[in-house]
């Protein structure tokens, strides 16, 4: 059994194969730094690579989602969240899905400029922005870039919607700009809570922030205006789902009043990093967790398909949506219907120095 790498939620640089790249072989320095040579393994040092893309918002017409935009300041994401399913998209670059995912990060430092010419085009149709869709607007290196802070401020200029999506307490870093934003009826912040155990969480998601840390600033959250949302997700079978009950009651005690679940999705090269956490962390319950996660994707370890993959059938994921389905009720959750995000508010910034007429 290899050697847990402590502080990574990945356990291996696996390349993908799907592209046909090269295979990386297991040499003396690797073996190294798992510490199986040698005594203790080195710290895994993460890099940030600034890039400049020529845009930044994506668009996307899937079915499965509910919004059609997006903009993510940063590639890759130091949470190493390890069940995370946008990790497959650093194999794009040639790079790991696996540890290059959470050590090998991009920064976009022109997000914010990039955002106003585009809000600033003729034609240009506001609909709410999504933040957090792939990685985290709030893992550790906003710090120091403040590229979201950035992004907020331009969102609060032109009075266009933005909602947010993390794992960080470090969103309250800009809770003066989410609260005037919330006043104006411009966002909505979701925080996902996965488990209540702090040991457990920093197996899952080593660099994200502990789980009291994020239900407390759900309740700063609702303290300040701002609609707040809780997300158990996701909801891992056998190692995470005794807590679904636990996370939900604690964010409406601290006065959320919307809440949502998702089960644990394995796209790509998520499944085989997946198994080989399962294999240092859990070997005792891993054929169980696969079983159950199959089980709900028809016999598969994921279901890829548009309207089905976000949507989990068979006993498990019915047993689960009942779980939350009454727990929710008992607790008043999701009870009222919330109003759409106003975009009637849009201002187009200024185009090239002059002012608009509009």
């Amino acid at each position: 059994m290899p050697t847990p790498i402590h502080g990574r939620g990945a356990q291996s640089a696996q390349v993908p194969q799907r592209f046909g790249l090269a295979a990386r072989e297991v040499d003396g320095d690797w073996l190294d730094a798992r510490g199986e040579v040698d005594g203790g393994a080195p710290r895994i040092a993460t890099t940030v690579t600034e890039e400049h893309p020529k845009s930044i918002i994506s668009f996307n017409q899937s079915p499965d989602v509910p919004f059609d935009r997006s903009i993510n300041a940063y590639r890759g994401c130091e949470h190493g969240c390890v069940y995370c399913y946008a990790r497959p998209t650093h194999a794009f670059h040639d790079l790991s899905p696996g540890l290059d995912f959470e050590t090998r990060l991009f920064a976009k430092p022109d997000a914010a400029r990039l955002l106003r010419e585009t809000l600033a085009k003729r034609g240009y149709k506001p609909a709410p922005i999504a933040m957090g869709t792939n990685t985290d607007p709030y893992q550790p290196i906003e710090a120091r870039y403040r590229i979201t802070r950035q992004v907020l401020e331009v969102c609060l200029e032109t009075g266009h919607p933005v909602t947010m999506t993390t794992k960080s307490d470090r969103v309250l870093h800009d809770l003066d700009l989410l609260a005037e934003l919330a006043r104006r009826n411009l966002t909505a912040v979701s925080i996902s809570v996965t488990s209540l155990d702090p040991k457990l969480s920093g197996l899952l998601e080593p660099r994200a922030a502990a789980p009291a840390k994020r239900l407390a600033a759900l309740g700063r959250l609702v303290e300040a205006g701002v609609p707040a949302h809780v997300s158990v997700a996701p909801i891992v079978p056998a190692i995470t789902d005794e807590f679904l009950e636990a996370i939900l009651e604690d964010a409406a005690a601290r006065g959320v009043r919307s809440a949502s679940w998702i089960v644990l999705r394995l796209p790509h090269e998520v499944a085989p990093l997946f198994r080989e956490w399962l294999s240092v962390h859990f070997p005792d319950r891993a054929d169980k967790v696969m079983n159950t996660v199959r089980s709900m994707r028809e016999g598969k370890d994921n279901d890829a398909d548009f309207f089905t993959r976000m949507k989990p059938n068979g006993v498990w994921a019915d047993l689960f949506r009942q779980r939350f389905r009454k727990t929710c009720a008992r607790l008043g959750l999701n009870a009222d219907s919330h109003a759409a995000l106003d975009c009637a508010q849009f201002r187009a910034p200024d185009r090239g120095g002059q002012l608009s007429l509009l």
